[in-house]
């Protein structure tokens, strides 16, 4: 069995980390934007939707995996759409391996290129950590400055499914939505499994500790900690065509399940320190 590892490599050109557990499972995310490229499992599944048409290059976003979006949620405030986070280059620190895990954290601090559009003083970090069937990746935000800001975000996980029809996301009866779709509508879930057969991009408030994806084959559990809401979103045929970043048949093969803070901005006050985390862990075989 291969010791937990943490490795320097190159990707498309920019330079990223490959976090290694011990039961050879791992994880691949780049300095740019801290983003996480790709989560497999020790079967070798691929359990992030990356797309094939992803471009790599400064100052734009990578399509898939999970962008980090700070300090602002998509387009709802003056910054550009999801903010600035996921296209900055973010410094790594040393990494580090234990018995049966690999685990890395990344920062980003404000300097002139954020505050000329977003003037306030703070440290990101994102800890990302691997380990048997499981993916950890927790955001912290401190207010370094002297006075109090609000931010929205949230960890953008594309999660890669066989076949988006026949997955289920289960876990959010009785929840409350703001349908994006329909010109931010307030609407109310009455079934527990959500299927999409169709465009959605929801946002659910006062989100449950945990989902579940359910699929064929395979099960998907999502916990989180520390975000308030979740957001779950496909593009299905129409808007997908409109992406040029994503293969025509691209919606079909992800489900994004976003931990978010989204329906009321976060305040974090002179040095106080706001954490995020989730947690996903893979729970082969059908649903019970």
């Amino acid at each position: 069995m291969p010791k937990p590892a943490v490795e320097s490599v190159d990707h498309q050109g920019m330079p990223a980390l490959r976090l290694r557990s011990g039961d050879g499972s791992s994880v691949l995310v780049t300095a740019y934007g801290a983003h996480v490229l790709s989560w497999r499992t020790a079967d070798g599944r691929e359990r992030l939707f990356l797309s094939d048409r992803a471009v790599f290059k400064p100052g734009t976003a990578i399509r898939g995996g999970i962008p980090v979006i700070f300090p602002q949620f998509g387009p709802h405030g003056p910054l550009p759409r999801h903010g600035f986070a996921r296209v900055l280059d973010w410094v790594p620190a040393e990494g580090r391996a234990g018995d049966d895990h690999a685990t890395n954290t990344w920062t980003l601090r404000d300097g002139p290129q954020t505050r000329a559009i977003w003037p306030h003083a703070f440290l990101a970090e994102l800890t990302v950590s691997v380990s048997a069937g499981q993916l950890d990746v927790e955001l912290s935000i401190e207010n370094t400055g002297d006075d109090a800001f609000d931010f929205t975000g949230a960890l953008h996980t594309y999660l890669q499914v066989h076949e988006v029809e026949h997955a289920t996301i289960q876990g959010l009866a009785q929840r409350s939505y703001v349908d994006q779709t329909a010109g931010g509508a307030k609407r109310r879930q009455d079934a527990d499994g959500l299927v999409v057969d169709a465009e959605v991009d929801r946002i659910y408030g006062d989100a449950p500790p945990q989902l579940t994806i359910v699929e064929p084959r395979n099960r998907t559990i999502v916990r989180t900690l520390g975000w308030p809401d979740v957001v779950v979103w496909n593009p299905w045929e129409a808007q997908t065509a409109r992406i040029t970043d994503m293969a025509p048949d691209g919606f079909r093969h992800m489900l994004c399940v976003e931990p978010a803070v989204a329906t009321r901005p976060q305040t974090v006050r002179p040095g106080e320190i706001w954490v995020g985390r989730q947690t996903l862990v893979v729970a082969n075989g059908p649903s019970r």
